[in-house]
C-alpha cells in the first residue's frame, strides 16, 4: 500500500510517496502505522501524547476522509490510495 504525503510530512518522511507493508483488508490505521513505524519522525506530527490521531490531521482514503467513513478502522480494498494531510491554512 502506498501513502500520499504533503507539506511538511513529506519533508520528514523524505519522500511525498511512500509505500508500507498494508495489504487489502487491513484497516487505515494500520497502514499508519506502518507509516510511523517505517518513519518514527512522524509519530509527533501524526499522533497527540495519548497515541491517538491528532484533529487537525486529515486521512484520506481515494480522497474521501475517513472521518467521513469508520476513521482509523476504515478498512482498506485493492487499489486504495491512502493520503496524509498535515493543517494547512491561508491568507
Amino acid at each position: 500500500m502506498q501513502w500520499k504525503l504533503f507539506a511538511d510530512l513529506a519533508e520528514v518522511a523524505e519522500g511525498k510517496e511512500v509505500a508500507v507493508d498494508a495489504d487489502p483488508g487491513d484497516t487505515v490505521g494500520a497502514a499508519l502505522d506502518a507509516l510511523v513505524d517505517d518513519h518514527p519522525e512522524l509519530a509527533d506530527r501524526v499522533y497527540d501524547e495519548d497515541g491517538d490521531l491528532r484533529e487537525h490531521i486529515n486521512v484520506l482514503r481515494n480522497g474521501a476522509n475517513v472521518a467521513t467513513q469508520d476513521g482509523l478502522d476504515t478498512e482498506l480494498a485493492t487499489g486504495d490510495e491512502l493520503a496524509l494531510f498535515p493543517p494547512v491554512s491561508g491568507g
